[in-house]
This record gives structure tokens, C-alpha cells and sequence, in this order.
């Protein structure tokens, strides 16, 4: 590293009590922003300019502010091993597969090896190699679908695809693009393919030309200043929310001998304090670095037809006020790692179950897996993972029986009762996450075990009760009371099943399986399918085997 470079920030963190990467990170994140302004201006005519300029912005970060050598060779091997497999294993089903072990097994000793260096204040690459293995496994797959005919691949597939493999500069811009390099937002390369060649910001013809998106001379993409300075603007209070808050709600705090004098009340609200102290770094950062993506362009996502009003969420990542206000366990997670949670969707939980089919268990244990091993291994990790399993599944089931109370039978509108139900189930999910995700801060096992221990391990024993609560006769009584409710109203209850009709007040939920995070959306269902796969592959295999014995007893008489 060059001397003058690190100075300051050594000199700053020793005053204000951060550790020198971390300032350098958010450096960073500021930097991006004139450094995308400047990215934006370069012609729409030279894309080879606007892949170079990223690039060598990449090569600076790296190795002219965090010194990261090894770093840049980690990028290098992911990047290169990577396109070598799509060119070469091309035409093979594998070939994804083949990528994507490579690109996970390659992470997973760097994980191993941060945590044995055990240095949380430092920045090493694996925050960057994250992003890279999601772009960059998306990319395997973008290929594959390459050569299928298009009648079998679906419309996400068909848009997403990549007929041919890509130049070597226009690939290294979009494993090098700047903006989003180190910590995110991730995208597939169609993407920016589609802001390099400024394809992305074509007009659709039912746009009044009146309402197009205004832009400076003769450049196609649209004026994104605004937007962009108030995602810096978020950024920077967000940040600042942190810088001020950790000095106080940091995760050993929950360690420490003056947290079991607190009252229960007192260390619920402190845990609380914790969590949000630490979503407050990852809202700043994450809403920072999509502000320079938006200023570079690439957060476009198009324009309002009717309004003529431009949308530059396309690289989302994060929506605060979905999770602070979270009244069920889908929503919080759902707004939280938006492309992480798009990605484990669209090439993971979709891809590992056989065209035609219905994704079931399977699918939702690699892609558990897979979430699980992309966060690194950490026993904390995997403690929060299991324990959110089996609280949305216990949360999925509340509110489909006891939500209806709150609404109109007939009109499915809320009642003045249904405010008092959505405070507590507020109050119920904030609390019951700040429990599950203590690990995932904490990160040792006997650590996590010690602060679920200090608040009486209040998430572990509700989550217990009510499972049990909905495995006994009790539900019965639970639905008895909403069939006859609904029936004094004229409702009719689903006959044929004999159970609930599942309408809004019922299932308020998306009633799709498809995990959030990686994390099951009903373990319960989950672990029966499980069940039932095992046995009709046992009955298959007596089956085979009567068969064999058969044919053998045959052989033998004649």
C-alpha cells in the first residue's frame, strides 16, 4: 500500500474509535459517486473505455486502498476458472454445476481462512467474492440456457440468456464494475450488457415521447442525479446511525457481566438495540452503493407508461422500512439481501428441480445449503438459519388461523380489532428475529447458546410451544371456531378438503414454498415431503427387488 494513502486513515480511526478499513470502505463508497459521474460521461460510442475505466477504478480499490493482493488474485482465479468452464463445458448439462462447485468451493476456503484469522474490522475479499460468486454462477447458467431451444427455458430464462460467450474486456468490466465490486448490489451480465451498449435505456413505443426521461446532450441514459444523491443521503444517516449507536448496542455488549443485571424487559430491549445497530451498517453501505450504480446508470429498470416517471430500483438490495416494520416473518426477510435472495431463487432453487416438475424438499434443502455455506461457517450462522426455519413455518401457521378473527368474513376488510393484531404481531416478529439473528453477530456456538441463555431462551420455548400447540387437538378447536364464524356470516368452508378455504384472511401469505434466505417456508411440509420421498424410495427398491427375485426364480425353473 502507498504510504500517504493509508496515513489519514490510520490517524482518523485512532480519534473516532473505527478501525482504518472501515473508514477506507466507506471512502470507498463516497468515492464511487464522482468516479460514476465521470463513468456516465465517457461516450456511449466507446463501451472499451467505459469497461477500462471501471476496471483499472476496481484495480485501485484493491490494491492502491486496501492492499489486497491476494485479493485480487482470488477475483482473478474465480473470474478466469470461471469463464474457461463456460467456453470448454459449453455444450454439457454440467456445465453450470460444474461452476457452481467451483465457485462455492473456492469461497469456502477463504471463508475458512478469515475465520481463522478471526479480524472483523478488517476488509479481506470474501465480502467481494460473495458478490462474485453470485454474479459469476448466474453467468454458468446464463450460458447454459444459451444453447436450449428457447421453447424450453422460461421467460426469465429467455431474457437472461447468453447465446454467445461475451469478449474478455466487456466480461472483466462486469466482474470489475466498480460501484458494486466489493460489497454488491450483484446483477446478471445480460444487465450490463444492456447499460454498456445503453440498450437497457430504449424508450418502449407505448411511452408518450413527451414523457421521456430527460437526458444531457447526446448521452442515452437518463438524468439519475437525484435519485442518486438521496440513496448517499439515506446512506450517510444510516451510517452515521451506526458510527453512534455501536459505541453503545455493540453484539459483546450481550456478553458482557452487566447485561444479566438488566431487568427482562431491559436486556429484551438491548438485544433489539443490537440488531438494529448492526441492519443500521449494512443499510448505510448497501444504500450507498446502489446510489453510485444509479448515478452510473445501472439502476435503471424503466419508465411509468402513463407518468413518464423512471424507475431505478433495479438493484435494490435493501428496503429498511419493510424490515424495521415487519409484521411477519416472509416480509422481514424478504426485504432484506434483495439480489441475495433473487439469486438463491433464480439459480438454486429453480434449477435443481427437473423441468416439468414442481420444486418440493429438495430444492429447498440445497438451497438452505447453499445460503447457509455462502454466509461462510460460523456455528452462529447455522443457528439462526435452523432456528428461522422452524419460526416462519410456527408464524405461517398463526397467521393463517388467527388472523381471520381481525378481518370482515364476508369482505376480507380489516375490523378496528385488526390494528391491535398488527401491533402485536409487529412487537412479536421484531423481537423473535433480534433473538434468532444474536448468532449471527456473536458467530461462536457456545457464545450464541450463552445470550439465548441470558433472556431465557424465550424465541426457542415459543416457537416449541406452538408447534406443539398446532400438532394437538387445540387447532381443531381454532378452526371450529372460524367455521362456525364463518358460516353465521355465510361463508362456506371448503368441503372437499375439509379444511379452511384458503382466501386472504386465511393464507394472507404468498402460499408459494419458495425459501427467503434459503430458510423453508414451512419445515413442518418440508420435513413430511422428506418423509414421503423416503418411503416411496423404499417401495421402489422392494419393488426392484421382488422384481429381480423373480426374474431369478424364473431362470432357475427353466
Amino acid at each position: 500500500m502507498i504510504p500517504f494513502i493509508n496515513a489519514p486513515f490510520v490517524w482518523l480511526a485512532d480519534r473516532i474509535g473505527a478501525g482504518p478499513d472501515e473508514l477506507k470502505l466507506v471512502f470507498s463508497f463516497l468515492l464511487s459517486y464522482p468516479l460514476a459521474g465521470l463513468l456516465k460521461r465517457v461516450p456511449d460510442a466507446r463501451p472499451e473505455f467505459k469497461n477500462l475505466f471501471s476496471i483499472s477504478i476496481s484495480l485501485f480499490y484493491l490494491v492502491g486502498l486496501f492492499d489486497l493482493w491476494d485479493g485480487l488474485r482470488t477475483i482473478l482465479i474465480s473470474a478466469i476458472g470461471t469463464y474457461a468452464i463456460a467456453k470448454y463445458l459449453r455444450g454439457s448439462p454440467y456445465m453450470p454445476w460444474v461452476g457452481f462447485v467451483f465457485l462455492m468451493g473456492h469461497m469456502s476456503v477463504n471463508h475458512i481462512a478469515r475465520q481463522q484469522a478471526n479480524s472483523p474490522r478488517s476488509v479481506d475479499i470474501t465480502g467481494a467474492q460473495m458478490v462474485a460468486v453470485m454474479k459469476l454462477s448466474a453467468f454458468c447458467w446464463n450460458v447454459a440456457d444459451g444453447v436450449l431451444p428457447e421453447a424450453d427455458l422460461s421467460d426469465f430464462q429467455k431474457d437472461r440468456r447468453l447465446v454467445e460467450l461475451p469478449s474478455l474486456l466487456n466480461y472483466a468490466g462486469y466482474v470489475f464494475f466498480f460501484p458494486s465490486m466489493l460489497i454488491g448490489p450483484a446483477f446478471d451480465f445480460v444487465e450490463y450488457r444492456r447499460w454498456l451498449d445503453t440498450t437497457m435505456f430504449e424508450v418502449p413505443a407505448n411511452v408518450d415521447p413527451s414523457k421521456k426521461p430527460p437526458t444531457r446532450r447526446k448521452r442515452k441514459i437518463p438524468r439519475s442525479g437525484t435519485p442518486a444523491m438521496k440513496k448517499l443521503a439515506l446512506g450517510l444517516i444510516w451510517t452515521f446511525s451506526f458510527l453512534k449507536l455501536s459505541a453503545h448496542y455493540y453484539p459483546e455488549v450481550l456478553l458482557e457481566d452487566k447485561f444479566v443485571t438488566y431487568g427482562f424487559l431491559h436486556r429484551l430491549v438491548v438485544l433489539h438495540m443490537v440488531g438494529f445497530t448492526a441492519r443500521c451498517k449494512y443499510y448505510g453501505v448497501w444504500t450507498m452503493t446502489e446510489g453510485a450504480c444509479i448515478l452510473a446508470g445501472l439502476g435503471f429498470k424503466g419508465v411509468d407508461p402513463k407518468t413518464g416517471k423512471v424507475s431505478w430500483d433495479r438493484l435494490r438490495n435493501i428496503d429498511p422500512w419493510e424490515v424495521e416494520f415487519a409484521q411477519n416473518t416472509r416480509g422481514y426477510l424478504g426485504a432484506w439481501n434483495i439480489n441475495t435472495n433473487q439469486w438463491l431463487r433464480n439459480y438454486v432453487y429453480l434449477r435443481v428441480t427437473p423441468r416439468g416438475k414442481k420444486p418440493g424438499f429438495r430444492a429447498s434443502l440445497a438451497t438452505f445449503t447453499t445460503s447457509a455455506f455462502w454466509h461462510g461457517f460460523y456455528p452462529g450462522y447455522y443457528l439462526s438459519f435452523v432456528l428461522a426455519s422452524f419460526i416462519q413455518t410456527v408464524a405461517k401457521k398463526l397467521r393463517r388461523f388467527f388472523r381471520p378473527f381481525f378481518l370482515d368474513p364476508k369482505t376480507q376488510q380489516p375490523l378496528p380489532s385488526k390494528k391491535l393484531y398488527d401491533f402485536a404481531s409487529w412487537v412479536t416478529t421484531q423481537l423473535t428475529f433480534s433473538y434468532a439473528a444474536a448468532p449471527f453477530l456473536i458467530l461462536s456456538f457456545s457464545g450464541s447458546v450463552t445470550v439465548w441463555a441470558r433472556v431465557y431462551f424465550y424465541a426457542v420455548v415459543g416457537t416449541v410451544v406452538l408447534m406443539g400447540f398446532f400438532a394437538s387437538p387445540g387447532v381443531k378447536v381454532v378452526k371450529k371456531a372460524l367455521e362456525q364464524r364463518n358460516a353465521k356470516a355465510g361463508v362456506v368452508t371448503d368441503k372437499k378438503s375439509g379444511d379452511l378455504k384458503r382466501t386472504a384472511s386465511t393464507d394472507s401469505l404468498s402460499s408459494s414454498r419458495e425459501p427467503v434466505m434459503g430458510i423453508s417456508a414451512d419445515m413442518e411440509e418440508e420435513l413430511d415431503e422428506m418423509v414421503r420421498e423416503v418411503k416411496r424410495e423404499v417401495e421402489v427398491r422392494r419393488a426392484r427387488s421382488r422384481e429381480n427375485s423373480l426374474v431369478k426364480d424364473m431362470k432357475k425353473a427353466m
